[in-house]
């Protein structure tokens, strides 16, 4: 099994039995997995974090209409089947792991349509590792109950990032 496959599996495991599950009781009766596209091998990157001089503070209208705030930390750059793209880099106001919400051609049809997420891995030298395969469903997607931040006109992308999880229902 490769690591995908084991993250795949604990977070499936995660939502049937957590109680901080996104799940509702209801929802975890039939609950059988999330659905995912296909390992991409070319949808992982190490791609340089393009730093801000100093940190913007931002806020980010939510799926239920309130805010909440972040650091812009910088950006990146990378390329898609020919298709240059760029994602902005936020962190938490209160700190912890990047954070980079996106929408890209994938969404409403195959994706969740108000966006996915994914936390990318800091690496030495100012590097990120950004690995789509690992791109998730905020948990607003699962359950109206959730209130998400939604990615920012800069992070909307023309390209089709078929890589991480697909929508979970239609």
């Amino acid at each position: 099994m490769s690591d995908l496959t084991d993250f795949r599996e604990a977070k499936d495991a995660f939502f049937k039995n957590d109680t901080q599950s996104p799940l509702s009781r209801e929802q975890k009766k039939t609950f059988n997995g999330l659905r995912y596209f296909p390992e991409n091998a070319d949808l992982c990157f190490e791609v340089t974090l393009e730093k801000a001089a100093s940190p913007q503070h931002i806020v980010l209208a939510t799926s239920t209409g309130d805010q909440q705030e972040f650091w812009h930390i910088g950006q990146f750059h990378f390329t898609v089947r020919g298709e240059e793209a760029a994602l902005q880099v936020y962190q938490s106001i209160r700190g912890g792991d990047f954070f980079i919400p996106f929408v890209d051609a994938t969404a409403p049809k195959e994706t969740y349509g108000a966006g996915r997420y994914l936390e990318p891995e800091e690496l030495p030298e100012g590097r990120l590792r950004v690995d789509f395969n690992r791109a998730y469903s905020p948990y607003c997607a699962y359950n109206d109950q959730w209130s998400c931040p939604l990615p920012p006109r800069e992070n909307r992308l023309a390209v089709r990032l078929e890589a991480g999880e697909t929508k979970f229902h239609d």
